[in-house]
């Protein structure tokens, strides 16, 4: 997998500055490698001190000083929040002390401070064990996804790739998102999907359909097949759910099953269960693929039919960019989703070089956090693929014959340089 500038390479980014996370924030409270945490809570002091010291005898403002080990509390390590209640009391005595005894605030101001300095450590060794129970969760969710999503290699399968996953929850960073790449001996097949919920449960069913798809994509001649086998693999894993006593009948999950055959025809095999669309993008703009007709997978026996596959165009040099709903379903401050073909289009009129899909992943990325103001409402995959070699000219015409099924084509807007439009002819096979 390609790694993206900024971005772990499977997790995503650390949460953005506006986020309450620990590793962000001790980030911010380093400089050059050391911390300054102590910096604020010094500087107040001092502050305090001095203008007490210039102040008149009717306004005195010593007792102020009890919140310095308050915002050590908040920032600060347990031995450094002690260091400044400790320091602040000190403070508190030399500073009142100078002044005449009708002017100094005597025994209740120095109770005052004492019991805040204590309460300050208690508050603060609450706070630093629960930001390493915090880190700890976000380690532990960082294991369980990698051992979901494996590493890929480069050039993986023959193909160019690159991936995102953002999570809707810093602290957690475990939601149903899924993908990966599969090379076999009848060609490359590749999996993007978003089982329907959070948390662990969704993990599993997003862990148990990759197991399959991964041995189902190596082994099975016809992508049919393995769209099947999917759906079996969902419903199992659906009704051992519901044995162990987790009600997941109403577990779903959608996903774009794509396969990438090695006859040099130029074209790519795709199942749609319920998905958004993927956008095939070019240096010369943005097509749609048909939108998603097949039931999500674990709904299948509502019908009797089987997963169509649809056979499309799609050549070196163009690439398939899909994503999860976290990107199309983010909104901004008015309500307004995000416009993901069209700022992939207007990004390509910009720059044709934006179509390689490490800068496609960027640009979508940057884009939906933007778009969103950093507040993802669903947790987020980006995956751009597209097959390595010289592009070809042009988008080949794709006939073929249906047998019991339906015929069915795209259309989409194709947005660069100048104005047109862009078709393509598809297949679909029962």
């Amino acid at each position: 997998m390609r790694r993206i500038r900024g971005l772990s390479p499977r997790l995503g980014p650390l949460p953005p500055e506006g986020r309450d996370d620990p590793v962000q924030r001790q980030r911010l409270l380093r400089l050059r490698g050391c911390s300054v945490a102590w910096v604020p809570p010094l500087i107040l002091l001092i502050g305090i001190a001095v203008a007490d010291w210039n102040t008149s005898g009717e306004f005195r403002i010593i007792s102020w000083i009890v919140l310095v080990p308050a915002i050590a509390a908040a920032i600060c390590g347990v031995w450094a929040t002690a260091a400044f209640g400790c320091l602040s009391l000190l403070t508190y005595i030399a500073v009142d002390d100078s002044w005449q005894h009708q002017y100094q605030t005597g025994l209740p101001d120095f109770i005052l401070i004492s019991v805040g300095g204590v309460l300050a450590i208690l508050a603060c060794v609450v706070r630093v064990r629960g930001e390493r129970r915090m880190l700890h969760m976000m380690d532990v969710a960082e294991t369980t996804r990698r051992a979901v999503l494996r590493p890929l290699p480069p050039g993986w399968g023959g193909l160019e790739h690159a991936a995102v996953y953002l999570a809707a929850d810093s602290e957690a960073r475990v939601g149903g998102d899924f993908f990966d790449i599969q090379p076999g001996p009848c060609g490359t097949r590749l999996l993007l999907g978003d089982v329907q919920g959070k948390g662990l449960g969704a993990v599993e069913t997003a862990a148990a359909l990759l197991g399959t798809f991964r041995e189902a994509a190596y082994h099975e001649p016809v992508l049919r097949t393995v769209a099947d086998r999917l759906e079996v693999r969902m419903l199992r894993q659906i009704r051992y759910r519901t044995a162990v006593g987790r009600d997941d009948r109403d577990r779903f999950a959608t996903g774009i099953l794509v396969g990438f055959p090695d006859d040099g025809r130029g074209t790519v095999e795709v199942v749609n269960f319920g998905h958004e669309p993927p956008l095939v993008v070019t240096p010369d703009g943005v097509r749609s693929l048909p939108p998603g007709d097949w039931l999500p997978l674990g709904l299948a026996e509502l019908t009797t039919e089987r997963p169509l596959v649809l056979t499309v165009p799609l050549v070196p040099g163009e690439t398939l960019l899909m994503v999860t709903d976290g990107v199309t379903e983010a909104r901004d401050a008015d309500g307004v989703f995000f416009p993901l073909a069209d700022r992939v289009a207007q990004a390509l009129t910009e720059d044709p070089g934006a179509a390689v899909p490490a800068r496609l992943v960027e640009l979508v990325r940057d884009g939906t956090l933007r778009h969103c103001g950093g507040h993802l409402a669903d947790d987020t995959t980006i995956f751009a693929v597209r097959r390595r070699g010289v592009p070809e000219s042009g988008v080949p015409e794709v006939m073929g014959e249906v047998t019991g099924g339906v015929t069915g084509g795209f259309t989409g807007e194709v947005a660069g340089d100048g104005a047109g439009g862009g078709t393509g002819g598809g297949t679909t096979q029962p």
